[in-house]
This record gives C-alpha cells, structure tokens and sequence, in this order.
C-alpha cells in the first residue's frame, strides 16, 4: 500500500508538474507574443514618429528654398531699382543743372515754347529774372512780344520760370524739379532697358 501511495503521489506529482509546465509554456508563450507585439506597436510607432519628422523636414527644407527664392527675386528687383534710381536721380540731376545754368540755351528754350504757345493766344511768362530773359526776345524774338507775349517779373519763386495765359486763367510752373520729374520719369524705363 505504501507503494500505491508513493506511486499515486509520483503520479500526482507528476501530473501537477506536467500541468504546471504545460501552464508555465502557455505563460511564457502568451508573455512572448505580447512582448512581439509591443515591439511591433514600439517600431511602428518609430517609423511613423521617423516619417512625420522627414515630412516635416521636408516640408520646411521646401519652405526655405521658396522663401529664399523669394528673398533673393526681392533683393534682385530692389537692388535694380536702387541702381536704376542712382543712375536716373544723377544723370537727371546733372543734366537739369547744366541745362538751366545755360543762360542761352535755357532762353533759347523759353523762346521755342512761347513760340508753340502762343500760337493761339497771348501769355505772360513769369521769371525770377525778367530783364535777362526781355533782353534776349528783344534780340531773338521780338515778333513774340508783338504777337503779345508779356516777360514779368517773380520774387521769392523756387520755379525757373511759368507760363499762363494773358487772361490768368491758369498757370504752368517749370523749376528744377518738374525737369528733373518728368526726364526721370521720360529716362527710367530706357535706362531699365539697357541695364538689364
């Protein structure tokens, strides 16, 4: 009896540790999948953290090159302005200077434009320095002055010289500056041109 005893305890010890390896393996089993499948989540997880990066990466590599593209078309057209506005302000400048400290050749302007003028009607032209100017009509355009063209006097005015019509109805200032305006303005886009 002893022996059917010892040999039912084997048998149960036996049994007991048969299911408990058996259980064991089922554990280790089910603790090995879900530790593959949280490797598998953890990778996944990376590549997708892996591919947001490079987008972003991307995205912002592509966003530097439009932006520098930009700046750089801006600089560009800035500097091409700023050059052209350099070479239109002193070519005007130095034009308009020589042409307005030309006493002759100034007059000899006031002349040609009076003669268009007053085509068709009689004008005063206003100058800083009217005798200068009466003097040379008198000598190269008198027939102006017959015709009707009145030289007056101006004190105090910054304009080279203006024209209106006898009746005073309106008035036309030339100074410096409306020279230098309208030669820019007439010089800009040839010198655009040639420049680039």
């Amino acid at each position: 009896m002893e022996n059917k005893i010892q040999e039912l305890t084997d048998k149960i010890y036996r049994e007991g540790v048969e299911k408990g390896n058996t259980e064991a393996q089922r554990l280790i089993s089910e603790a090995q999948e879900q530790a593959q499948k949280m490797i598998e989540e953890a990778q996944k997880q990376a590549d997708d953290i892996v591919a947001a990066a490079k987008k972003a990466s991307e995205e912002l590599k592509e966003n530097t090159k439009s932006e520098l593209k930009l700046f750089a078309g801006q600089a560009l057209n800035a500097l091409k302005t700023e050059v052209t506005n350099l070479l239109t302000n002193q070519t005007v400048a130095d034009a308009v200077k020589g042409f307005v400290s030309d006493k002759d050749y100034f007059n000899k302007f006031v002349v040609a434009l009076a003669k268009q003028w007053s085509a068709n009607e009689p004008v005063v032209i206003s100058v800083p320095d009217a005798d200068s100017l009466k003097k040379y009509f008198m000598k190269n355009a008198k027939d102006l002055l017959d015709k009707g063209v009145k030289i007056e006097g101006v004190k105090g005015s910054k304009v080279l010289f203006s024209i209106s019509p006898a009746d005073g109805s309106y008035k036309v200032n030339f100074g410096e500056e409306e020279f230098e305006n309208y030669f820019k303005d007439f010089l800009r886009p040839q010198l655009v041109q040639m420049l680039f």
